[in-house]
């Protein structure tokens, strides 16, 4: 299908979905709010009626997500089903500035180039540029690596121009050699690297609780419902090996089907080094980045590792959880970088109120209504009754089933829409179905966060698939097969790693 076509069919397709998303939610909200339901009070019955419109919004993105995720809590307090201390009071939960702090961070690495110099060193490495295997594990690693730290759009948003430039530096040196004027959107090659900056984006995402958005959605939900604390260094734990294996299985994977053309790769190691050295010396403002980020990190993981060592009762460690919990220890990073100068004499700190301004404020909104929600669906029964249902209709009675259940509905419905929304949705449903069939719910809320960042077939399932889209380089029908396919070995690994893992939390 031609590129062009393609993404006009597909701006087409967004447009209707959006005008059947305004019609279709406020129906489906009237409806249910006047249909008799037995076994919910009122309080429940009408939150009911607010998801549906809320779920169905989120879906059709018929207006921005945020603006639906503020729009949800404030008709629970319009229509009386909690007190407006109760239900925005979740917009203040501490994982919103553990959320703040990481944004701070992230933007102050790409406003410096930080990221860029990275990418460069690793892929300027003795070796990487002559072989294609070795550049794609390169640029795997890289772009996962990043997505740790990193929301997966402003990943994807940085190595997807570096992937495009090294495609048009080869297709340009190959012309050269054999006299034949090659487009490098007609690369074979060039599918794989334009994929593997999608698909690594969201898989590297799931390393660490800030590197995406329903990772905290999940933490956060767990730890209000059912009082558990996953720390993060126990995350990673569990996100970690699943981030190194699914980036595996992508190196091997799209190496197979998308092969370099014979001879593609021939100088490329001779230009990367001259893309590295255009960088200059490291700068103040990258040395402030790091320094901030050492920190950070630090604070997250070094409790962690103490626990290992010296035990969970330890006086230490115990004063050092309470005193930096993983929030305040992104906070503290963030607040480094406007206090550390990069040029004192002209008042020039690490970075500006005006840049940290250019954080994405809608996915933290989005995030706080998730978890008013969530909370309501909870302390209104309403999550207890979905909960009953479905353990009943699904004959979902074992850790396992209810596992492999709702990661495949993670999974399907972030194809649909966002893969915070995707989170928050799916998640307070997983725990409820556990809770009602009597088992721990732990496994099942995780398997379901973890299957929220898997959504890799459709443009419109991520952002990141979307970037790599308008490129060229991509045909429809490649993304949907090499997407389905990753979704379903995404989805197995899931399963085996949190039945594996999660049991050591």
């Amino acid at each position: 299908m031609n590129p062009v076509f393609a993404l006009k069919a597909e701006a087409e397709f967004d447009r209707l979905r959006q005008r059947a998303g305004l019609v279709c939610a406020p129906l489906l909200c009237v409806t249910v709010w006047w249909l008799p339901i037995a076994g919910l009070t009122s309080a429940a019955h009408h939150l009911l009626a607010i998801l549906g419109l809320v779920v169905v919004l989120w879906i059709t993105e018929a207006i921005p997500l945020p603006v639906t995720a503020l729009l949800g809590p404030t008709l629970c307090v319009v229509a009386g089903v909690s007190g407006v201390k109760d239900v925005f009071k979740s917009f203040a939960d501490p994982i919103i500035f553990l959320f703040l702090g990481s944004f701070l961070l992230a933007e102050a690495m790409l406003h410096h180039g930080l990221n860029r110099r990275i990418a460069f060193y690793i892929l300027g490495l003795r070796g990487v540029g002559e072989s294609p295997a070795r550049l794609l594990v390169a640029f795997g690693s890289i772009t996962g690596f990043i997505s740790m730290w990193v929301s997966n759009t402003a990943t994807t948003a940085m190595m997807f121009p570096i992937g495009l430039a090294i495609l048009r530096e080869m297709a340009r040196r190959h012309s050269e050699r054999t006299g034949q004027e090659i487009d490098f959107r007609a690369l074979k090659y060039g599918t794989g690297l334009m994929l593997m900056a999608s698909f690594a984006s969201s898989v590297g995402g799931l390393a660490t609780p800030v590197g995406s958005p329903p990772n905290l959605i999940g933490i956060g939900l767990i730890e209000k419902t059912l009082n558990l604390r996953v720390t993060f260094f126990q995350w990673m734990s569990l996100g970690l090996p699943l981030a190194v294996l699914l980036i595996a299985f992508l190196v091997f994977y799209l190496y197979r089907l998308c092969p370099a053309e014979p001879g593609l790769m021939t100088g490329s190691t001779e230009w990367l080094g001259q893309e590295k050295s255009k960088l200059g010396p490291v700068t103040r403002g990258e040395k402030n980045v790091l320094a901030a980020f050492g920190v950070t990190v630090l604070l997250w993981v070094v409790p962690g590792v103490m626990a290992l060592i010296r035990g969970a009762n330890d006086p230490l460690y115990l004063w050092i959880i309470q005193h930096f919990p993983e929030s305040v220890a992104a906070l503290i990073g963030a607040l480094l970088l406007f206090l550390l100068p990069v040029n004192l004499a002209e008042s020039r700190f690490t970075i500006s109120w005006r840049e940290a301004g250019q954080i994405d404020w809608g996915t933290i909104l989005l995030f706080g209504g998730g978890l008013a929600l969530g909370d309501l669906m909870f302390s209104t029964g309403l999550a207890q009754w979905i909960g009953t249902g479905l353990a009943g209709a699904m004959n979902a009675n074992t850790t396992l089933s209810v596992t492999i259940l709702f990661t495949v509905v993670a999974v399907l419905v972030s194809e649909t829409t966002s893969n915070a929304a995707s989170a928050t949705m799916v998640v307070p449903v997983a725990i409820a179905v556990a809770q009602a069939a009597h088992i721990n719910p732990l496994q099942p809320a995780l398997a379901a966060c973890l299957g929220a960042s898997l959504g890799f077939m459709l443009p419109v399932s991520t952002p990141p698939n979307a970037i790599v889209y308008g490129s060229g380089c991509i045909p429809l029908k490649k993304m949907v097969k090499y997407g389905l396919l990753l979704d379903l070995v995404g989805a197995v690994l899931v399963v085996l790693v949190v039945t594996w893992l999660t049991p050591s939390l």
